[in-house]
């Protein structure tokens, strides 16, 4: 009986990622036995230090790359906006799952929206994306980092460390926490990460069983729409801790690309948005950058970096 084993990370999202990608292969393919395989990363070893600091976000999947390119596992399950926008040679994401609600969601005990915070409250965060946005909403805020799982970021907002905290509206609803989001920031003031809802499959380019497996997992619309978003950070050379989003949107056969490179110290936002039919996305992906860069993001990534 043919198997898949899938490595991922340990964290409740993760596992949660893992399973869901089991029971549709599963379901799709009643003959297959699929297995995981847990693994503590690098990332899940540094929760309380800067990701940046320790290397960036890649530092969620270096280990699992690792044990698909020495045969000990099939496919990694990752969220997208997790992995870096270069792969190790050998492998690629194979299979891209149909996207999750992709904003960011604001989430309070006390107040119902991020217009009702009081001045200077204290508000939770990991991204620098994230904070950037928020600055040029609310300068007045006191934006302090969030690190951990949902959930412990989730508790340390119940111990009355933080006003409000923002996070994935993904994760949130993939988890069950759907009713800890008071409001669904709007990607007019909170543009998402790159890749953000998405959940990514890789496995060892050559492997073409374990591909054909996912193929029926895959769903072209939301894998065109992230491979737009991660050229963007890759014509960019962007590392997870630079604040950079990118979104896209396909309405019948047109794309809409919108990204944008935030300055952490003063809230300015340097925005480019472009429309193409589908089948362009690429130039379209190429005008974004070209935006960016002639209006002001060249200098800025250059301070930034």
């Amino acid at each position: 009986m043919p198997k898949i084993q899938i490595a991922t990370r340990e964290s409740q999202l993760a596992l949660w990622q893992a399973n869901e990608v089991s029971r549709l292969l599963r379901e799709n393919h009643p003959q297959l036995t699929v297995g995981l395989v847990g693994m503590t990363t690098e990332g899940d070893r540094f929760l309380n230090a800067s990701l940046a600091s320790e290397g960036g976000k890649g530092l969620f999947v270096k280990e699992l790359e690792t044990s698909l390119l020495a045969n000990k596992t099939d496919i990694a399950v990752h969220s997208m906006k997790d992995v870096p926008y270069k792969l190790p040679e050998h492998l690629g994401i194979h299979a891209i799952l149909k996207r999750e609600d992709p904003r960011d969601a604001f989430v309070s005990n006390d107040y119902a929206s991020l217009d009702e915070l009081p001045l200077g409250a204290v508000v939770g965060t990991s991204s620098a994306r994230r904070e950037c946005q928020l600055r040029a909403i609310r300068n007045d805020l006191k934006i302090i980092p969030l690190r951990g799982n949902v959930n412990t970021r989730l508790k340390k907002l119940d111990d009355g460390q933080y006003a409000a905290i923002i996070l994935a509206s993904a994760g949130l609803k993939r988890l069950g926490f759907g009713e800890r989001i008071r409001e669904f920031l709007s990607i007019d003031h909170s543009l998402p990460a790159i890749g953000q809802g998405a959940i990514g499959i890789e496995c060892r380019d050559q492997d073409q069983a374990t591909r054909d497996y996912l193929a029926s997992l895959h769903h072209p619309e939301t894998a065109l729409c992230v491979n737009a978003e991660r050229m963007i950070s890759t014509a960019l050379e962007a590392s997870c801790h630079l604040p950079i989003a990118a979104h896209a949107i396909i309405d019948q056969d047109q794309m809409n690309l919108r990204a944008l490179i935030g300055d952490p110290e003063t809230g300015t936002l340097i925005c480019a948005q472009h429309q193409s039919h589908v089948d362009d996305w690429q130039d379209s992906c190429q005008q974004v950058v070209t935006q960016l860069l002639a209006n002001g993001g060249e200098s800025l990534l250059a301070r930034l970096r």
